[in-house]
């Protein structure tokens, strides 16, 4: 099971928890001066990032607040999650990959 930490309330399970789409983006100021293609712009098109990814969450069976997460899409895991309105912090560096235990020459593992 994935555990996920609200900023709020600390560690919990993923099922207390629902995705809300790409995190930073900022409402139109005057969105009635958007013609159609503009609007559908700011409300259908969002990045397709592999990697690291800025995302909004709520914790919807919890204490039903909105945060923000840096989640790798490659892996699912989360790598920070902080309160709506903070900056986004940097990404951590990914750990190095550990290197394959040696196998025997006669192909029994070890």
């Amino acid at each position: 099971m994935l555990i996920i930490v609200c900023p709020y309330c600390g560690k919990r399970p993923e099922i207390e928890f629902s995705y809300g789409g790409q995190a930073h983006l900022a409402r139109p100021a005057r969105p009635s001066e958007l013609d159609d293609a503009q609007w559908a712009e700011y409300l259908y098109m969002r990045n397709n990032t592999k990697g690291v990814y800025a995302e909004r969450w709520r914790h919807s069976h919890g204490c039903g607040r909105f945060f923000n997460a840096l989640r790798d899409t490659t892996t699912d895991h989360f790598l920070a999650t902080y309160e709506v309105g903070a900056p986004q912090p940097a990404a951590p560096k990914p750990a190095a990959p550990r290197p394959a235990a040696p196998h025997p020459p006669d192909g029994s593992a070890p």
